[in-house]
Order: C-alpha cells, then structure tokens, then sequence
C-alpha cells in the first residue's frame, strides 16, 4: 500500500501503455511535420571578380548562356500559419533542434538518411551551400525507396513557392526517336524536298512526354523534369531499363530535335547507328525510318604460324553493323551457356553482345575440337601456343574444319606449314657393329616408313617420354601407338639400360635372349661377324630353354642339347651320365666363345666332374683355340696359360682328389699359403701348371699377384660365397682379367634376386644394368607380385647362360629322400623360461624394429638369444643347467633307434655350444662319434675316419660343414634348429642325399613348437618360393620376397 498523502501506484500496464491524454503526465502538443523543399538552382561559381557570396541561385526562367542548373532539397518545418518555412533547419544542424522545435521524429529520421545516403558516396559534407544538397549527385538507387516511404510517413514534398507541384513517378524513360522530315533547307545541296532525318529526344515520366530540355539526371538512375512558371511543377522518377548511359545523360536538358542532311543520313545509319543503338534505344514512332539490321556475331580464330613448328591460336568475336566493326573478347564456355537470361542485341542489358548465337557458335567449336581429340584449343580468352606435334595435328586436322563451321572465320598469319601424317605399317632394321670392347656391340635402329627414313633419336626420345605422336623435321608425323613401337620402346630401355653411363646404344654378347626379342620385331637385321658367331649359338640354347618351358618333364635341360656337340677328351677317366655329358657339351661352348656361366645342378650331380671334363677338353686344345682371338697368348705351348680354381678352404683338397681321380693327365697345383708365408712366387708355383687351385682368402690376400699371373680362366666354386657384392672377394672375382669364367654353385640365389645379379655380374658383365637398375626393374616388381611378366623376362634372360638340373629330374634312381619335421613340445619349466625372455624382448624390439639399420645388432642379438633358449635354456645361462634341454630329449629318443638298427647319422646345428651338449650327451651314453665345426685342425681326417670307420653319429656346424663334402654313409640327418635361409639346409642335407647312395634318406627337421623356430620355418617357406619362382617351375605370378629379413618379417618372428 501507498503512503498516505501519496498518489496511488499505478498498474504495470499502464505505465507500459503511457498516459492517457488529458491525465498528469500526458500531454498534447502535437509535433511538428517536416518537409523536403525542392528549388531549381543556377550554380554561380566564384571567380576573381566575384569572390564572396552565394554560390548558387533559384531559377525563375531559362534562358541562354545561364549557368549549370541542378535540382536542389533542404529540409523545412511547418509554421503555426501552415507555411512551409526554412527557420532553424538546415541539413548542418538537423541534428540540434529535434527536442527543442519538437519535429516529428519519423520525419527527422527520414531528413536524416537522406542526409547520410548522400553523404555515404560523397563523404564528409563540406560544401559551401550548408543549406543544401542536390539530387544530381546521388549515386545510390536507394533515393527512390526513401521517397516510397515519405508517402507513407506523411512528409510533404513541396517547393520553394506556395503553389508549386513536386510529384515522384514510377518509371523514367529516354530514347530517341528517329523520322523522315523534309529537309531541303538544310542540305548541303539545297534541294528542295529532300527527305532529312529528324531525331527527337523522346523522354517519358510514367508513359507522359516531357521536354528533354527541362530535365536533368539524378545520379545513374533517375530523372527530374521541371516546368517554370507561376506553379512550378517538378516531376522525379527512377530509370526501369538499367543505368542511365553517357549518351542519355547528354540528351537531358539539351535540345529535344537534331536534324540529319539528307546527304548525311546514309553515314549516319551505317556508321553512328550501330553505335548509337548500343547505348540507347533509338525508335521510329511514325515507321518512317528503316534502321539496318547487324550482322550476327562472327567467331574469329586468328592461327599464327611461328618458326621452329609452333602455332598460336587467338580467339575473338567479331560485330560488323554497317562499316562498324567492333572486336569482342571470348567469354568462357561456362559463363555463357549457365546465363540465365536471354537478352537482345538491342537492349542495354545485353552489354552490346548476342550471347544466345555465341553460345550456339562457341559450343559448336568445341565440339568439333573435342571430337578431334584437342578440346584444349577450344575458344577462350587468353592465346594458347601449341608446339611441335600438337600444332601438327592441329593444323592438319582441325582448322579445315574449323574453317568450314558457320558462323566461323580462321585468319591465318605466317606461312602454313603442309603438315601430314604417316599412316603405312612401320619397317624396322636393326643392326650390329663391333665395337673395341670384345664383349659390346653397337645398336643401330632404322626405322622406314611411307619410304622416309625416321631418324632414330628422336623416335627413341618421343618413345621414352610415352609421347603418343612425333613429328619429324619435313612436317610430317606418325603415330606411336603401334604395337611395333611399343616392343622397340621395351627393348632399347633395356639395352639402354646396360650400360648406364654410356651416351650410345650397346648391346652385350651375353644379351643372346634380348637380341632374340630384337629379332623378331625386326623386318630385317644385319649382323657383325663375331656377334653372329657368339650370339647364335646362344640364341639356340635359349629357345631349348624355350621348349623346355613346355616339357617340363623331360630328363635334363633341353637347352643345353642345342649346344654343338663335344666329345669328352680321353683324360677323362669317368663315364658322364647323359646329363654330365650334355653339361659337359654346354660348358665347352660357352668356353669356346668366351662366354662365362653359372652351372647351378642340385648338390651332389657332379658339377666338380662336368667342370673337370671342361678343363681337360680346354688343355688338350691346340694354343690357338685355347686361345681364342682378342686374347694374346704365349707362343710356347709350354707356357699355355693354366686354369685358376677358387674354392672354399674345406674344398681346395677335394679338388686335388677328385682330379686325381677323373683326370690324372691334369697337372693340379695347390697354393695352401700366401706369397709372402710361402716365400714361393705364385709365377713359380703355377709354371707349368694346367690348373691352380686356392682358396677365396687366399685369392683376396694375395689378388694383385694373381692378377698379374694371367689364366686361361677362372672357375668359382661354391660360388654363393660371392653373393655379396661390397665383399673384397666378389670384388677381385669380378675384376680378375680372364676371357673365361664360370660359377659353381647349387644355389645361386638364397636371399634375394640380388645375389643372382650380384653372380652374373662377375660371370657375365652386362647381362643385367646396375644395381640400382636392376633393383628398380626386376627386385621390386617381383617383390610386389604384381607384374608376372617381369619374372617370365628375367628366366629368358638367365636361361643360355645358367644350367640346372635337379636330383628328381635326372636321377630318378636316387633313392627316395623323406624328410619330416619333429614338433617338440617344451617341458613346462622350459616353456616358462622361454615365454619369460620372449616376452621381455618383445617388449625391448617393438620399439627398435621400425629403425632396423640402426638397431640391427641389438635386434638380432634378441632373435639369437630366443633361438637358443629353443634349445637349451642352459646356452643362454649356466644358471639355468638344472633345466632339461627339451630339444636334446628328443634328439636321443630317436638317435637311439637309429644307432641300435645299424643306421649312421649327420647331425647338424647352426649352434657350436649346443652340438658340444649333444656331444658330451653321446660320451655319457657311450656312443662314439665324429665332430666337425669351424675350429677342427685336421678336417679331411676327421671325415675320413667317419667314411671308413663305424662311428654311428657326425656331429657337423651347419656352416664349417654344411657344403664341399660328401658322406654317403650316412643315411639319417638330424637338423636341430632351423635357419631362415633353406638353401643353408638343403646343402646340409644333400651331403648324403647325392649321386652314390644307396639308401634311402631320412631327414628330420626338429622344431620347437610355440617359439621362433615355427616362425622361421614360415620364412624358410616364402624364401624357397622365390628360389623356385626364378630357377624353378614355380608359377610366374607366385608371391615373391625381397630376401633380407625385414621389419615385418621381425615382427612376424615375435608375434605370439
């Protein structure tokens, strides 16, 4: 409740409704209305004479020679009278007096932004006249809603007199409007009669004519229209048909009529209509004037010609009306067909352009350059400048048509070459010449087509950039999409790719498959003397290679069959099975025309027999064969050069023994020592000598003196130990100076195609490009499994110059090899201890794998201790002794059998520790035994004493013993712990599985399951893939493997 004495409180609602009229608090002054005065103004600009005063004046009448006139507003309030009167309003203090005059505040609001829209594109106001502002200076079509909404606000629009009329219309409208009128008065001939050209200024307010002359333009989009007098009359309104025109604004207040002399009227219809009718509506309201009609838009494509085969194409829409000619740029495509209008030529909206018949002309045009396969030269804004081929094929194929296309002209500047293509089926001629390297011959390519020569480097360039067409240096071209052309491009980047540094095009003698292939695309090929002599012959034996593809059960190597035939030399003191005798026959040819090879057969076919049988035909040959032409010789058949044998050290002897044996006519020298040990020279040493056997560290330790020496040749036996390339004795292998040398081993390849490079490039130099080629374009496609053809190409490549035979194939009657691996479960104290250190070095490598290089050591040191702890827990540990080898346990369940039924056995391991636990198991047990590991003195006794005597067990490091003997005593092997590499294996086992056994063969491959030894087996697995992929019958598109253990493969090693 209120106080007493006070008023009461009034409702919330109605202090928001306000108070009622005729209450305390209300009230009822009404405010004042505002106007908008209009005045036509005479601008009186100051000069020197004249320097102070106003600087415009109101209009009562116009007369000649007045100033410039404008159409002035200011704002005015209506008095207590009813006058409009200007008294304390003027557009600088508007914003004063609202409260104090009290305005109506909706009408100050109006004023006011009529105030700031002129001001908005004027800036600040500053001009002299404070109390006005003129409508000619409003840029912004915004006026024209301000003036709607004074209607509706009640603000007066009214002039500077009582009775004077200010009314705003809907649409202005100026044109001109054109008519035949007797002119003879004003022609220049004076004839009576003669019909001129009036043009009359037609201006309309809503539909109603005004006189032009008493008009101005507001800004760009209005028109105001006066008339003087006692009752002043101003008429406004806004331009429908777009910005008002320069021409337009110029026929405001001018006089309404010009008159064309009837001798002018032709020029003015051809040369100023056109332009004219672009800027404004020009009409003839009486039909008496026929106006020319434009001609439709005309697509120019100005062709230039430039030197050194280029072409510039230039686009441009042409307007002619009359002698009026006007040059338009291309709009895009895209601009012009998503126009959503449809604007006439004659409108000013259409911005002086026919769009619709440019889209219809410039559509077509690309079209017909699509369909001629150069959407790319299509019609645009900007110049494109086309080069060799493509201006070949533009101009041939593509301006002809262009020039036939309505609606189309081709302006051709420069001189038009005659361009045309070579359609006939391409000749090829390839040829060779010998070059001052014995083993390189230059590679010529010639290449006729429609009778003309088509010089090769260009073509090969073309080919090589994948270019579909190549234009030649008379102007004509052909297409390289020719099933010819592609094969040639194959086959030169791969000769090219032999000889990575040279700038020619070579081709090597070993190269028999590649010039096969080059054969066979040719139409023709001439040949150098010694090129067809050694290549022949080795493009027989590969199509053997090839037929054998097809035969794949057939007995021995076909290719070697095509060989020419050798008889085998009476020193040899051996009856060569037939596939002994077909090496034999292939040996002797490749020896014949200094080629060298790699004789590859299964271990234990008498490789060392075949390459003695070799050695006895090469000795018994008059100096002059054994020394073929390119390689000087010793006139004294006494001082023939001898033979150099290189072999592992558990090997050299076995050489000297079995030369004994087969060939005893051969005199055999053995270097066991190095020059300086010796203190022999090895000149003295090997005088007289027919072959000299030593051993790979001999031969690296002493290298510069056998290279001195000078040999009829070089054999490599066991020669995967020459897979490394960045070994010294790959090294000296590779650059020993000899016309012949061949390759012995049982697999050429155990990790990684490159160790079969790594062979080959000793062998046979430029047989394959470098490394880093090699890897791009055999490794890493085989490796990825995605390109079978890659793999089919390198197998034809190996296939003259590499023999392989396998045990299965061509000695059926070698007893059956069975071979089966032992699953070993761990005791349970022993798989604890396992899983223990497996899973803290899992925990330790996951976080190094990813940086191999780095961590390598680390990384393998892990994998090693898990492979011992496989074994025996006690290898990584005495501590751990108490814990039962699992492993050796069932190692003896079956070695007991064994010894009890008279059986001998080879018992391998990778591990010299764990074979002395087997050992001293054995001496417990009291079975004898024989040892063999890296460290044994006297090596050929102990195998003697396991090949004569009774000892039941061999026990053999898988690398001091796994290669160079033969044991086909034994009947059982034993292999305790597998290795990642299976060739490793497969050597070890065919110690006794080897021409000479009797028996049949049992293998036992013991593997401790749920540890890594189960996951090396699945490596030993996708590594014999490969083997058999490249030298095998595996399938071309079998899953390769790159070889080196990698990340992944790590990974896959320690996963559970």
């Amino acid at each position: 409740m209120s106080d007493a004495g006070s008023p009461p409180a009034r409702a919330d609602w109605k202090r928001i409704a306000g108070p009622v009229p005729g209450e305390p608090g209300g009230t009822t002054d009404l405010p004042v209305p505002m106007g908008l005065l209009f005045e036509l103004r005479e601008q009186t600009p100051r000069t020197n004479d004249r320097w102070r005063g106003a600087t415009a004046r109101p209009v009562t009448n116009v007369r000649p020679g007045q100033g410039e006139i404008r159409l002035g507003v200011r704002p005015v309030i209506r008095s207590a009278r009813g006058n409009w009167v200007r008294t304390d309003v003027a557009w600088n203090q508007l914003g004063f007096h609202r409260n104090r005059l009290n305005l109506n505040r909706e009408h100050h609001r109006w004023l006011s932004q009529i105030l700031a829209l002129h001001r908005a594109v004027r800036g600040v106001y500053t001009s002299q006249e404070t109390d006005w502002i003129y409508l000619d200076d409003f840029v912004s079509p915004l006026l024209w809603t301000l003036f709607d909404e004074a209607e509706t606000l009640g603000l007066r629009l009214v002039g500077s007199t009582k009775d004077a009329t200010v009314s705003v219309g809907r649409a202005a409208h100026v044109s001109l409007d054109a008519s035949r009128n007797a002119a003879g008065a004003f022609s220049n001939t004076g004839a009576a009669g003669t019909q001129g050209l009036l043009l009359t200024t037609r201006l309309l307010f809503d539909g109603t004519p005004h006189p032009p002359e008493h008009s101005g333009a507001i800004g760009g989009h209005g028109i105001y229209g006066y008339a003087l007098g006692p009752r002043p009359v101003f008429t406004l309104a806004p331009t429908v048909d777009g910005p008002l025109t320069a021409e337009q604004r110029r026929l405001l207040g001018a006089p309404g009529t010009v008159l064309v002399p009837a001798d002018e009227t032709a020029e003015f219809l051809s040369d100023f209509y056109p332009a004219l009718r672009r800027t404004l509506p020009v009409i003839s309201t009486d039909g008496s004037v026929r106006f020319p009609q434009a001609d439709p838009p005309l697509l120019v494509l100005t062709a230039w010609f430039r030197p050194r085969q280029a072409l510039e194409l230039a686009w441009h829409w042409e307007y002619r009306e009359g002698s009026l000619l006007k040059k338009l740029p291309v709009l895009s495509s895209t601009s012009t067909s998503t126009s959503t209008s449809t604007p006439t030529p004659t409108s000013p909206s259409s911005g002086s352009r026919d769009e619709p018949t440019e889209r219809v002309i410039h559509e077509r045009a690309r079209r017909l350059l699509e369909e001629a396969g150069r959407p790319d030269a299509g019609p645009a804004a900007t110049s494109l400048t086309l080069r060799g081929i493509d201006a070949a094929e533009v101009a041939e194929r593509a301006l002809p048509r262009l020039e036939a296309l309505p609606g189309m002209r081709v302006d051709i500047r420069g001189t038009r070459p005659d361009y045309r293509e070579l359609t006939e089926t391409p000749e090829l001629t390839i040829s060779t010449v010998e070059t001052d390297q014995r083993d390189w011959f230059d590679l010529g390519v010639i290449v006729t087509i429609n009778g003309r020569s088509v010089p090769f480097g260009p073509l090969f360039k073309a080919l090589a950039k994948g270019q579909a067409k190549l234009l030649l240096v008379d102007n004509s071209y052909l297409s390289l999409r020719q099933p010819a052309f592609e094969r040639l491009h194959e086959l030169i980047t791969e000769a090219r790719a032999l000889q990575e540094w040279d700038t020619g095009l070579r081709i090597s003698r070993y190269q028999a498959a590649l010039w096969s292939d080059f054969e066979d695309l040719a139409d023709d090929t001439e040949q150098a003397v010694a090129w067809r002599a050694a290549v022949s012959g080795l493009i027989g034996l590969s199509k053997g290679a090839d037929d054998a593809e097809h035969a794949p059960h057939a007995e021995h190597a076909p290719h070697a069959e095509h060989a020419p035939h050798a008889p085998l030399p009476a020193a040899v003191h051996a009856t060569l099975r037939p596939y002994q005798a077909q090496g034999f026959t292939w040996l002797t040819f490749l020896w014949q025309h200094q080629l060298g090879g790699i004789l590859a057969d299964d271990m234990g076919l008498g490789k060392t027999l075949q390459t003695l049988a070799l050695l006895a035909h090469a000795t018994a040959q008059p100096a002059e064969q054994a020394h073929p032409a390119g390689h000087a010789h010793p006139a004294d058949p006494a001082q023939r050069r001898p033979f150099l044998v290189v072999a592992p050290t558990s090997v050299v002897a076995t050489w000297r023994s079995e030369a004994a044996r087969f060939t005893p006519g051969l005199d055999v020298r053995v270097i066991t020592a190095t020059e300086a040990a010796d203190g022999i020279p090895l000149t003295d040493a090997a005088a007289g000598a027919d072959v000299v056997v030593t051993s790979y560290t001999l031969f690296r330790l002493d290298f510069e003196a056998y290279q001195a020496h000078g040999w009829a040749g070089l054999i490599l036996d066991e020669a995967q130990f020459l897979k490394n390339r960045a070994t010294r004795v790959h090294l000296c292998a590779r650059d020993l100076t000899t016309p012949f040398k061949l390759a012995l081993t049982g697999t050429p390849m155990e990790n990684s195609l490159l160790e079969l490079h790594a062979l080959f490039a000793i062998v046979a130099p430029g047989l394959f490009p470098s490394l880093r080629r090699f890897t791009e374009e055999y490794v890493r496609p085989i490796d990825r499994g995605d390109t079978p053809e890659v793999l089919t190409r390198l197998r034809r490549r190996i296939r003259p110059l590499l023999l392989r035979r396998t045990k299965a194939v061509v000695a059926p009657e070698l007893p059956p090899k069975q071979e089966q691996v032992l699953e070993i479960e761990l005791n349970p104290r022993h798989r604890a201890l396992y899983d223990t250190f497996l899973q803290r070095e899992r925990q330790k490598l996951f976080g190094l794998i990813d940086d191999l290089d780095k961590n390598r050591f680390i990384v393998f040191r892990s994998l090693t201790l898990l492979r011992l702890l496989s074994l025996d827990p006690s290898l990584v540990d005495e501590k751990y002794a108490g814990v039962s080898s699992s492993k050796l346990d069932a190692l003896f369940e079956q070695l007991d059998d064994v010894v009890a039924e008279g059986h001998r056995a080879l018992v391998f391991s990778q591990f010299t520790s764990f074979l002395k636990k087997a050992a001293a198991r054995l001496e417990a047990r009291g079975i004898p035994y024989c040892y063999l590991d890296g460290s044994t003195l006297r090596r050929s006794e102990v195998i003697d004493r396991f090949k004569t005597g009774s000892e039941p067990v061999f026990l053999i490091s898988l690398k001091a013993g796994g290669f160079g003997l033969t044991l086909t005593e034994a009947d059982y092997v034993f292999l305790l712990d597998p290795w990642w590499n299976p060739a490793t294996e497969t050597q070890a086992i065919d110690r006794t599985h080897r021409i000479g056994q009797t028996k049949n063969v049992m293998v036992y491959r013991m593997v401790a399951t749920g540890t890594i030894e189960e996951k090396v087996m699945a490596l030993q697995k996708q590594k014999a893939e490969l083997f058999d992929q490249v030298l095998g019958d595996a399938p071309a598109d079998a899953p390769g493997f790159s070889g080196n253990l990698t990340a992944d493969d790590i990974r896959s090693l320690l996963e559970s």
